[in-house]
């Protein structure tokens, strides 16, 4: 046992260096995703937090805490002959509070944003580049107005417009009588009871303002390292955009979007106000007063929604430079006055009119279809851009490039599954079980039980493709069981094993068939699209009643179908809400959420602000300065070895770090998507050009993966430098059956337990190999050192 004193080994350590010892190497671990503990990455259970907070933290052994002041010598456990150790745990951004599972009812914004990042390269083509951010912008705004629509759908019209005025609705629910004509109160005159109804989708933007606030200061406060960016120099045109200084720092444009998201929806409420309001005061016999009063509302509810428009068109995210300025009047303003408009709408819905009453749907509906034709051309006008960029940098991209429109064909249709789920299940809760629409009670728009009617449909399909999924495994598994041996040569074969390994080689692939699910569904979702619109627009009536006279077997089709997805439409909302429930309770159900947030969030909010909030702009910036004042203070060399996601943000902090340090870095990724997943569905950012650039500017970079692993693969650089990166499939399981070293059988390990195969510790030693000898920092660039570390733990 050591006796010495931290002042005896520091001084012991510092004669070592003087002596001309090199300074100690370190391995940064970074978890992937569903997240660990500090005690699983490090072997310990015993383990000190060395720098961070709560959320994300970086951990080493207890034993470990000081070992840059000892001679290697005299460490302890068993890294003694290797490089110290820490663990960058970030699982609590995704993971950690049960109050972020409600995070699943902001599923369309989250997919929409990704959308941004799924356009093909640029290739100088930087005009198509903005215009196709400028429409995943705009799409992103149609979904929040299209959220609010769907809540004053529910509050203003099926509660304060259709039940309410109805006495056979209002006279079986208590909580609504004081609203019924037949009470004949302050409140039973429609437009009053509009403006009181307006309070929950009012409350429902503000608390969506409210969690996008608080989530940035939370996640993406984080300052970058900053670090000028050269244009003079001749590659800095060509960089990869994750090495620009401001990448992970989208300050300026998320407080923009999310004033104008927050604009948009307090317009919509007052549109969802005052266009019935309108309607009712120029009918013939109507006040002057009041149509005078009602065209300046309309006139000025356009005005600030051109304003919106215009805010959110007018630039994208600033990306070259740390941006850290706001634009406070366009932050402050924009919402105030769309706040002050919805406050005239309530004061204009609730003025006086003893002869107005409810009959039939709100006007104004009509607004859905609007809303549903904006989103398909937005989506046609990005499939355009989309091809010409592909056309100009063709590649191994999904879908000839079409991922970003597809994705955004999704995001749509699952804002109208949650906008039209919430509809159709009040309406059918208010009208006692009949069908909506079928009969005179309350019933949602009829474009939302068209868009209902089209999900069983795309449910065949979904159900269609997984049989053909499943013979394809069928098949590829049949294929591979000859060749499993091979693997195991002098093994005595079993069937039950053989079948088990090649089934899971062979379930492994089908992430790359992704597509061909993505593909059909999105391309389906945009015809049933326009199908739902236009028989709407043309029949005005449910397809139960528009199918009424035609042939039999049409008509019970017709009928099975709308009823069928109206019942689909609202479970998939209930579904929702009873898992965002359970993960509230549940730390196993809260764990897999996480798992979604760490593969959708990963990318910075530059569509939609009311999206889940980007981890990597906390977890990066820590990456980096850590990296980058380690190596400094110590002047050692550090590989910083990530599994899963944790190796893209391991890949995404190397790009950020400077020259000197990305000198003293190897990186190690296993089980990584970078090519696999991130390299073919963002192109543009993760491409075979940008991996191929960090390849070269990191001095060593190795990839471990296996075939059993459905989402880590190899690199597949272009220009045949792979092998430099790659090593060979790694052997999975590391043993066929029973062995002296495998006494029991072998797991299958797919993706998990990399550390566990011997050639992880084999490669991470080459990469310390290939990296050169450092020598210790002189004092006064240790102080500088010391003085970053300051600053970033500040």
């Amino acid at each position: 046992m050591r006796t010495d004193t931290p002042a005896d080994a520091s001084e012991q350590a510092m004669t070592a260096r003087k002596g001309g010892a090199p300074p100690p190497d370190l391995e940064l671990l970074v978890h992937g995703v569903g997240g660990t503990t500090p005690e699983e990455m490090l072997g310990d259970p015993r383990t000190s937090l060395v720098t961070g907070d709560e959320t994300a933290a970086v951990y080493r052994r207890a034993d470990d805490i000081d070992a840059e002041q000892r001679p290697p010598e005299d460490r302890e456990g068993p890294d003694r002959d290797g490089p110290i150790r820490e663990a960058y745990v970030w699982c609590n951004l995704t993971s950690g509070n049960s109050s972020r599972a409600l995070w699943l009812l902001l599923l369309p914004f989250m997919v929409a944003n990704l959308a941004h990042w799924m356009r093909p390269p640029a290739d100088r083509r930087e005009r198509t580049v903005r215009t196709y951010g400028l429409l995943v912008r705009l799409v992103a705004l149609t979904l929040t107005v299209l959220l609010i629509a769907g809540a004053c759908e529910v509050a203003l019209d099926l509660v304060a417009w259709q039940c309410a005025g109805s006495a056979d609705c209002a006279g079986g629910k208590s909580w609504l009588g004081f609203l019924s004509p037949e009470n004949h109160g302050w409140w039973s005159q429609p437009g009053r009871r509009l403006a009181l109804a307006a309070v929950l989708p009012g409350a429902l933007t503000g608390l969506l303002w409210y969690l996008s606030n608080r989530t940035w200061s939370a996640y993406e406060a984080s300052p970058p390292l900053e670090r000028p960016v050269d244009e003079s120099a001749p590659e800095a045109g060509n960089r990869p955009a994750l090495c620009l200084p401001g990448f992970w720092y989208g300050r300026r444009i998320v407080a923009r979007l999310r004033a104008a998201h927050t604009a948009a929806g307090f317009l919509t409420i007052a549109a969802g106000l005052t266009l019935p309001t309108t309607t009712y005061d120029r009918e013939p016999g109507g006040s002057g007063l009041h149509d005078t009063a009602g065209w300046a509302l309309l006139t000025l509810l356009c005005a600030c929604a051109v304003t919106v428009v215009a805010v959110v068109c007018y630039r994208g995210r600033s990306e070259s430079k740390v941006d850290g300025e706001l634009d406070r009047l366009t932050i402050t303003a924009l919402p105030g006055a769309a706040l002050a408009v919805l406050a005239l709408s309530v004061l204009y819905a609730g003025w006086s009119r003893p002869g107005w009453v409810s009959t039939g749907q709100l006007p104004g509906n009509e607004a859905f279809c609007a809303i549903a034709i904006g989103e398909g051309a937005l989506i046609v006008a990005m499939a355009v851009c989309a091809l010409v960029l592909h056309r100009a940098a063709p590649g191994r991209t999904p879908l000839y490039g079409l991922a970003g429109p597809a994705v955004a064909v999704l995001a749509c249709g699952l804002g109208a599954v949650l906008a039209g789920g919430v509809g159709q299940r009040f309406a059918d809760w208010l009208d006692g079980g009949g069908t909506p629409g079928e009969g005179p009670g309350t019933a949602p728009p009829v474009l939302l039980t068209w868009l209902a009617t089209a999900i069983p449909a795309l449910l065949l399909v979904l159900v269609v493709l997984l049989v053909i999924f499943t013979v394809r495994v069928w098949r590829v598994r049949n294929r591979l069981l000859p060749t499993i041996m091979d693997g195991y040569p002098g093994e005595r074969p079993d069937a039950v094993r053989t079948r088990r390994i090649a089934g899971t080689i062979a379930r492994a692939g089908l992430t790359d068939s992704a597509p061909w699910i993505v593909g059909p569904v999105a391309l389906l979702t945009l015809l049933f699209g326009a199908l739902a619109v236009t028989a709407a627009w043309v029949t005005h009536e449910v397809p139960g009643r528009a199918a009424d006279g035609a042939p039999g077997a049409v008509d019970a089709a017709a009928q099975t179908a709308q009823a069928l997805g109206s019942w689909l439409m609202g479970l998939a909302f209930l579904m929702l809400v009873t898992w965002a429930r359970r993960a509230y309770r549940s730390p196993s159900a809260r764990r897999t959420i996480g798992i979604l947030w760490d593969v959708g969030t990963f990318w910075p909010r530059a569509a939609h602000p009311f999206a889940p909030p980007c981890y990597a702009e906390r977890a990066v910036p820590d990456l980096t300065w850590r990296m980058e004042t380690w190596t400094r203070r110590h002047g050692g060399r550090l590989v910083i070895s990530g599994h899963s996601q944790g190796s893209v943000l391991a890949a995404a902090a190397v790009w950020q770090v400077d020259h000197r340090t990305r000198g003293q870095v190897a990186l190690l990724t296993y089980g990584s998507p970078l090519e696999r997943l991130y390299g073919r569905w963002f192109p543009a950012y993760f491409g075979p050009t940008q991996l191929l650039s960090l390849h070269g500017e990191v001095r060593c970079w190795r990839n471990l993966w296996r075939y059993t692993d459905p989402i880590g693969g190899p690199i597949k650089l272009p220009d045949g430098s792979g092998p430099e990166v790659d090593c060979g499939a790694l052997k999975d399981p590391l043993a066929y059956g029973r062995t002296t070293e495998h006494p029991l059988p072998a797991p299958i390990l797919g993706h998990g337990d990399y550390q566990a195969d011997p050639v992880f510790d084999r490669e991470r030693a080459g990469l310390l190999a290939r990296l050169p000898e450092q020598t210790p920092p002189p004092a006064e660039e240790e102080a500088v050192g010391q003085m970053s570390s300051g600053r970033s733990s500040g």
